[in-house]
């Protein structure tokens, strides 16, 4: 998942943070990493492929906003992750009571 791979990178998460507080322009991003204004520039792109932010035009700056979109993508596979565990925990759990009842059975015999 393309998402995944963006947020792999910890300068990227890092924005992603950042920008689920506030919209800022390329400029006040890049002000708050210690990495090139045209390393940012990548990071956002890479991003903006993602679909993990948005980019309006304001005047002559690029304003950068978090994208939900992207975000409930992430949801949706960490419920599906979620759901198959559970199945899995659940089944763990019975058999485990089957064990037990069989142990019990036994003992008082």
């Amino acid at each position: 998942m393309r998402i995944f791979s963006a947020l792999a990178d910890p300068t990227r998460a890092k924005i992603v943070q950042v920008l689920a507080r506030r919209d800022l322009s390329a400029g006040e991003i890049a002000a708050r990493f210690p990495v090139s204004r045209p390393a940012v520039s990548r990071h956002l792109g890479v991003l903006y492929r993602a679909r993990l932010v948005h980019i309006r035009e304001d005047a002559q700056r690029r304003v950068y906003s978090l994208n939900p979109a992207g975000l409930d993508e992430i949801e949706k596979w960490v419920m599906q992750c979620r759901k198959v565990w559970n199945q899995r925990l659940d089944a763990l759990g019975s058999h485990l009571d089957q064990i037990a009842a069989r142990e019990s059975k036994g003992e008082k015999k």
